[in-house]
């Protein structure tokens, strides 16, 4: 006991004093190595194991600077969907990239507006929190912003004086139902992914449409609806079936879209994931794509190249949407700006001009 007591006392002053170098730089072994060469950091490091000093208390640094090292990230799914989700993946890898770098640690919090979550955004020990693709009604929302801590908004367009990363979901949208009638598509159907919080999978209708709290399914059928009117086709008459961004509730949507008479001719998915659900249910009922049915996605993850036919989507740059919410988070000077990234319309096999009826 007396040596366990003997090593948890030794400071660096210490390892100071064995070595013959200065408190100081024994510190920047620890916290600043870049300060350092090589040789005499790991010389620090190895007196220090020898001597049996565990390392700097990370609460006493987090006093000293009132930096932990640590960002939150607060989505609306949970765990497992983050982790199965591929542009949830993409956009991850994305944040981990800065984080690894600037050796900061990552914790997630994935909300579905539970309690749990709830507790853990108001006791979370972070320096700041990502946002990610909240419904404006979220409760979580409100209990990041009421920790009154650095924050960063992505995908959160209704959120204002914050800084946020994004795409122009609504202009990206238009070139998808762009692209589908300059193939003189007329007979169109959307799979749109969720408007309100509430699981439901279905036909939408004009009151669940002004209800919409999911502000990027609400941008992208505007863009949907700029191109279509633009053409001359009543917009009312699309049928718009949603669903949570899952391939099973893609495929039980699309096998109503396309018993429907007249039987659509393309679809537009709202991610490639439901897009996915639409090719295959298509597939297994006999038809080709795109002779008999084209389809549009979004997101452009790594599959939408893999699967056969290759699918047409929108590309949007979800590593960098990542990348560019963490490092503006952990920037010394974090402003009120909207970073708004490129996206671009990827033709592929999917889409086709529309069969003769």
């Amino acid at each position: 006991m007396e040596h366990d007591k003997a090593r948890k006392s030794i400071k660096l002053q210490d390892i100071a004093q064995a070595i013959g170098v200065s408190r100081t730089t024994v510190s920047n072994a620890f916290n600043r190595p870049d300060q350092l060469s090589p040789e005499l950091r790991d010389k620090i490091l190895e007196t220090a194991k020898e001597m049996g000093y565990p390392g700097p208390n990370p609460m006493a640094r987090m006093l000293r600077t009132g930096q932990t090292g640590a960002i939150g990230l607060v989505f609306g799914e949970s765990l497992p969907y983050a982790f199965n989700d591929l542009a949830a993946i993409s956009f991850l890898r994305g944040v981990s990239r800065v984080c690894e770098r600037v050796k900061a640690s990552l914790l997630i919090v994935p909300t579905l507006e539970s309690d749990a979550a709830q507790k853990t955004i108001e006791q979370a020990t972070v320096d700041g929190f990502i946002i990610y693709n909240l419904p404006d009604d979220s409760e979580a929302l409100v209990r990041v912003l009421d920790r009154q801590l650095p924050v960063v908004a992505v995908d959160q367009p209704s959120l204002k004086n914050v800084p946020s990363v994004g795409i122009d979901d609504r202009q990206a949208a238009r070139k998808a139902a762009t692209h589908l009638l300059s193939l003189h598509h007329k007979q169109i159907a959307i799979i749109a992914m969720e408007l309100l919080s509430d699981l439901y999978v279905g036909l939408v209708d004009a009151q669940r449409l002004e209800q919409a709290t999911h502000q990027i399914t609400k941008l992208r059928l505007q863009g949907y609806r700029d191109a279509i009117e633009e053409a001359g086709i009543d917009f009312s008459q699309i049928p718009i079936y949603e669903c949570r961004n899952d391939e099973n509730h893609a495929r039980e949507v699309a096998t109503t879209v396309l018993q429907r008479h007249p039987r659509p001719t393309a679809i537009l998915a709202m991610s490639d994931i439901l897009a996915f659900g639409a090719l295959r249910t298509a597939q297994q009922m006999g038809l080709k794509v795109p002779e008999d049915l084209s389809i549009v996605g979004f997101d452009d993850i790594p599959l939408a190249w893999q699967i056969r036919p290759r699918l047409t989507t929108v590309q949007q740059p979800l590593i960098e949407k990542g990348v560019v919410a963490a490092e503006l988070l952990l920037s010394k000077s974090l402003t009120k700006t909207a970073k708004v990234l490129g996206t671009r319309l990827v033709v592929r096999e999917s889409s086709g001009i529309a069969p003769v009826t």
